[in-house]
């Protein structure tokens, strides 16, 4: 690593730095967000190959959340958590925005799609036992 890249003054492709940051899993997923209009660099929509260096403001939309944050540095190896916190600084009203939004969905119950994830052994038996029996009075 060279030391530009130490002190984080190094351009980066857009796509690289979401990924390295950790907003997305993959690469990939970071450029489909991006040509979906989901980031925003400096209040407009880019590329996935626009760079990106200290100081360029993003806006990122995930699902229901959203991110307003400046970048502080740039790193070409995706990193530990708390060590990709350090690539950015997120707005006080971002934060609190996105800390609300998290309440208000614990407090109403609502854990988003799939919550109640795969059926275990007991109600995968349920399942078919009932599946079995309307099959057999339909006269299948």
């Amino acid at each position: 690593m060279s030391a530009r890249e130490d002190r984080g003054d190094a351009d980066l492709r857009l796509d690289k730095w979401l990924w390295a940051a950790r907003f997305f899993k993959t690469r990939r997923l970071a450029v489909e967000a991006v040509n979906g209009g989901k980031v925003q660099v400096d209040g407009q929509r880019a590329k996935p190959s626009r760079t990106v260096r200290a100081g360029t403001r993003l806006t990122i939309h995930k699902g229901s959340l959203q991110w307003e944050l400046v970048v502080q540095a740039t790193s070409r190896q995706r990193r530990p958590a708390p060590e990709a916190a350090l690539l950015y600084t997120e707005s006080e009203e971002s934060r609190l925005r996105r800390q609300a939004l998290a309440r208000e969905r614990r407090e109403s119950g609502d854990s988003g799609p799939g919550a109640g994830g795969r059926p275990n052994k007991r109600e995968r038996r349920l399942i078919q036992r009932f599946t079995h029996r309307s099959e057999i009075q339909s006269g299948r």
